[in-house]
């Protein structure tokens, strides 16, 4: 049996979610049923990250097992041609028989996109958390430094989640405004159910002057979800990329 790694970039916007889920039409399940299509095998799909109804992905990663022939490197176009337009592989590749997606991973890249402007945009309507009054990114992005370093996030995480600690490792954090598109960027070893969107509907309240930056290391000793921010909307959040070495912790965002 070979295994064979996807990298894979999606619009989540009519998907709930990549994990599978009974009458729900979720990336996960598109995915598997292309390969089974190609292989003519029943494959079962492991993903890196379970990410939400909505949520894109610049580098989702996922992997399966095949007897098939099929180059490694072929299978990202042969499945191009099975997949929907808002699936795309962007590269396919055989690893070790003991890659797995999810539990070989060493950290992973989010971003967040708000649109700062006094209109919408119709093209940005599902990819960007709109935000029509003005945002101070020079307080947010002090604020998003506090978020680096290793901490325990309870307060940053919605409950429906299923992790032993709460512990995690931030390694960059960093806000960037390009015209009307603010960009929240965050990296680390590993993040909480819902936490980039906590984190980020809590910058936009630092920016709109609701909370002072400064008070962000308090929130974090809390340990209480109720000191944090609103939870931003899942349309503004891309998985960016997924690291199996440990490059995220030095690279730059």
């Amino acid at each position: 049996m070979r295994n064979i790694k996807l990298t894979i970039e999606y619009d989540g916007t009519v998907y709930h979610g990549w994990q599978s889920q009974i009458n729900a039409k979720t990336v996960q399940d598109i995915v598997a049923d292309a390969v089974s299509k190609l292989t003519r095998e029943k494959s079962s799909i492991t993903g890196a990250s379970r990410t939400d109804t909505g949520v894109h992905a610049f580098g989702q990663v996922c992997n399966f097992f095949t007897e098939t022939t099929i180059p490694a490197d072929k299978f990202a176009f042969a499945l191009n041609t099975l997949l929907p337009e808002d699936i795309t592989v962007k590269k396919s590749e055989e690893v070790a028989p003991d890659f797995h997606s999810r539990f070989s991973t060493k950290g992973k890249k989010y971003r967040y996109l708000f649109y700062n402007s006094t209109f919408p945009s119709a093209l940005l309507r599902h990819r960007a958390y709109h935000i029509f009054y003005p945002l101070d990114v020079d307080a947010m992005n002090r604020a998003a430094a506090y978020f680096i370093g290793t901490h325990d996030f309870t307060s940053f995480s919605s409950t429906g989640g299923s992790v032993k600690t709460a512990v995690r490792t931030i390694t960059q954090a960093c806000v960037e405004r390009d015209n009307e598109l603010i960009t929240f960027t965050v990296m680390g070893n590993g993040f909480l159910y819902n936490m980039v969107r906590i984190i980020a509907g809590t910058l936009v309240e630092v920016g709109q002057g609701k909370m002072d930056p400064d008070t962000v290391p308090d929130m974090i000793t809390a340990l209480d979800r109720r000191k944090a921010g609103r939870t931003a909307p899942a349309h503004g959040l891309y998985l960016v990329e997924v690291y199996y070495d440990d490059s995220f912790t030095t690279q730059g965002v």
